[in-house]
């Protein structure tokens, strides 16, 4: 489909092309690590203050889970007890970390009223499919055994992440579904990954091939999978589960000029037929990771405050 960035977008990409950006698949995982979170310092808006940020440890075999809460000023209480969003960072499952999504988590928080807890997950290829996946399964029950603890309300728990991360809401979003626990309120789901086939047009097309390359999605697919027997896996690909019917309802957010945009499009079709509650956000003229630049793309903060907005409703009598 023909794509025209927004003027805004349009002058952002021109700036990363002019200043020599390195293509991450040119880059050692380490390396594009200290790049993207170097980039968030340009992109990030100023964040908004807050009431608590503290950080925490998640139990896990292999050792502490590393996470961070973040309480707003004004919080949604019942009884003392508030909804919360646990978050999972974006980057590929081979970049990121707590500090390159600390804004995005400070504003889903405010935006929200709610808590939110953010998810350090074990990065590949240093810890390769399903290790980031285990992680996310794992700090999302912590947070529901500990939910009183924390001060969060386990009737109105979700999940959300960006790109990546909203590869891992999706999962946990299954598994909680299938194994019973935790009974998730929402799941938050901005520009996700959903399909490693990597088959839908929008992986095709030229005109998507903005920041987040074709190239660089096949670096990250094989630092993360261990073989190509995993791309069919719903664990890694969540648009392979046998059925979506029984999920917790969806904000879907997609980009125009996104690798991504037609997977994300075709989960949020698809859940909304399986019979769940779905917000499709589409913005036709960004790019994949704009949702972290509100320094430079106002349509981030639009896009923020809508998710916000949403997550607000899911609490009110009727819900979504």
């Amino acid at each position: 489909m023909p794509v025209q960035l927004d003027a805004d977008a349009a002058a952002v990409y021109k700036a990363f092309q002019e200043a020599g950006r390195p293509a991450y698949e040119t880059l050692t995982p380490p390396e594009a690590r200290d790049y993207y979170l170097a980039a968030r310092t340009v992109s990030n808006p100023e964040p908004p203050e807050l009431a608590e940020v503290k950080e925490l440890a998640v139990p896990a075999p292999h050792g502490a889970i590393p996470a961070r809460l973040y309480r707003p000023k004004v919080l949604r209480q019942t009884a003392g007890l508030a909804p919360a969003l646990v978050f999972f960072h974006g980057g590929g499952w081979v970049i990121g970390n707590l500090d390159s999504h600390d804004v995005v988590c400070r504003t889903l928080a405010h935006e929200g009223e709610l808590i939110v807890i953010s998810v350090d997950y074990r990065l590949a290829p240093e810890h390769k499919f399903p290790a980031a996946i285990d992680d996310a399964v794992a700090a999302t029950r912590w947070v529901t055994d500990n939910a009183a603890a924390l001060g969060i309300d386990t009737s109105r728990l979700s999940v959300g992440g960006d790109s990546a991360g909203g590869n891992l809401a999706a999962v946990v979003a299954l598994s909680a579904r299938d194994g019973k626990r935790p009974k998730l309120s929402g799941q938050v789901l901005i520009y996700p990954a959903t399909d490693f086939t990597m088959s839908h047009p929008s992986h095709s097309e030229p005109e998507t091939s903005v920041l987040l390359t074709h190239s660089v999605i096949r670096w990250f697919r094989d630092h993360y999978l261990n073989s190509t027997a995993d791309i069919h896996d719903w664990r890694a690909s969540p648009a392979k589960a046998e059925t979506l019917a029984g999920l917790p309802p969806a904000y879907v957010l997609t980009a125009g000029a996104d690798p991504l945009r037609d997977e994300g499009d075709d989960y949020a079709r698809r859940l909304r037929e399986a019979g769940v509650p779905v917000t499709h956000r589409t913005h036709p003229g960004q790019f994949h990771g704009f949702f972290t630049m509100g320094k430079l793309l106002d349509q981030a903060n639009v896009a923020a405050r809508d998710i916000g907005a949403w997550l607000k409703q899911l609490d009110r009598p009727g819900g979504i």
